[in-house]
């Protein structure tokens, strides 16, 4: 799977949780990070977690289980990282406060089809 199979496929299984405000921007060539973020909104700490372990469940089950994961302790923020992908799913006030979409502003927004589940 591609990097931006595996990021657009994230964003779709977000999505069809219900996550809010889903970016997926190529970062690849202006970052050594990663390829791609994934940007997610929950809308509170309980559905933040939700996103993230089922995300990381279904994965897992096909094989593609996170190289880490980080900010279980943390109530705004989890990120989850393939290596090549990196998830970051907040809480609104998290979003508002690190704002990732405008520190990755130079990064290209990619399309991404929901799922149809």
């Amino acid at each position: 799977m591609t990097s931006l199979e595996l990021a657009s496929k994230a964003a779709a299984f977000l999505d069809s949780k219900k996550a809010e405000r889903l970016s997926v921007i190529e970062i690849e060539n202006i970052s050594s990070l990663a390829d791609y973020f994934v940007i997610a909104t929950g809308n509170n700490n309980t559905h933040v977690r939700a996103l993230a372990d089922e995300l990381e469940e279904k994965l897992k089950a096909e094989g593609l289980p996170p190289a880490r994961v980080e900010g279980y302790r943390s109530n705004s923020w989890i990120l989850l990282d393939w290596g090549s992908v990196v998830i970051h799913i907040f809480t609104q006030e998290g979003r508002d406060f690190y704002d990732l979409d405008r520190l990755w502003a130079d990064g290209k927004k990619v399309e991404w089809s929901p799922c149809s589940e």
